[in-house]
């Protein structure tokens, strides 16, 4: 539990699907702002238990094998973290709370445990807890497809969303602390223009990187044209702390330089800038380079 009389003055709120979530999406942002001194704090959904897993000699975790891969995860996010530099990171609900769903009509779906049929309400209820304690000026999470289709990805978005809505309701749940409105909402996006150009400089290294196949902007979560992005944080200096986050989540991601792949072995760029959309709350400008500019301590 955090004293919310000694919080710092920014808070920052970011509700992720799955362990690697948040590195490949916001590592360098967390860290930007966890090294500024706001208070950062991650929500993960599930542990991942039915990540695929990449590196042979971790093939022991698979997660048609048994259910170490979820704890094993859990260790990996804390790794993460510690490259990032934060320090308030939880599971919603506690461990084990949600399991994870698998992709979109696998028959982990139908599992009355995964976070896919997890009630909405009940799952936000966990969030608001989260958020009247933290009191967060602005959260991050997916857009309504969860930026891919992914069920977990979905159902976070749906969750953040409600949570966001409900923590502010004075009649709702007055056990789970003050109300509390938070000021800005983004979205995960990436500008369609940043993607090509990272995927122009991957194909430019050709055999100098590991990967065998390159992905497209099909591949990408969350690409969206350039004018609908709202904010672009600038993280120099916090480029090695997100691939540093990554190489931690070592059973879901394959990092070579400044390229990384999942368990399709295509090859992405790792982007270090992280572009975002408002939803929610008063933007500063057309184009934000803090996701904080406007907000009231």
């Amino acid at each position: 539990m955090t004293d919310s009389s000694v919080l710092p003055g920014r808070r920052l709120l970011l509700v992720h699907a799955h362990p690697d979530d948040e590195s490949i999406n916001n590592g360098a942002t967390m860290a930007k702002y966890a090294a500024e001194g706001a208070h950062v704090t991650l929500v993960t959904c599930t542990l991942g238990e039915e990540g695929e897993v990449i590196p042979p000699e971790l093939a022991h975790l698979a997660a048609d094998r048994d259910d170490r891969l979820g704890p094993y995860r859990a260790g990996e996010l804390a790794a993460a973290m510690k490259e990032l530099g934060v320090t308030d990171h939880r599971l919603l609900g506690g461990p084990g709370r949600y399991r994870d769903s698998g992709m979109m009509g696998a028959p982990q779906n139908d599992r009355p445990e995964c976070f896919w049929r997890a009630d909405v309400d009940e799952a936000a209820a966990s969030l608001v807890e989260v958020i009247r304690e933290v009191r967060p000026q602005v959260l991050v999470t997916y857009d309504p497809d969860g930026g891919y289709g992914h069920p977990d990805h979905i159902q976070a978005h749906r969750v953040a969303m409600r949570a966001a809505e409900l923590a502010g309701e004075p009649a709702f749940r007055r056990d789970l602390g003050d109300p509390h409105e938070i000021a800005k909402v983004y979205w995960n996006c990436v500008p369609l223009s940043v993607i090509e150009e990272g995927f122009a400089r991957l194909r430019a290294a050709g055999r100098e990187v590991s990967f065998p196949g390159v992905a497209s902007a099909a591949d990408v979560p969350g690409v969206v044209p350039d004018d609908e992005v709202t904010a672009a944080v600038p993280t120099a200096g916090h480029a090695e702390a997100k691939a540093a986050a990554m190489r931690a989540h070592a059973t879901q991601i394959a990092v070579d330089g400044p390229f990384f792949a999942l368990s399709n072995d295509l090859g992405q760029p790792i982007l270090t800038d992280e572009y975002y959309k408002l939803v929610r709350g008063r933007a500063a400008g057309p184009r934000e380079d803090d996701l904080f500019a406007g907000v009231e301590a």
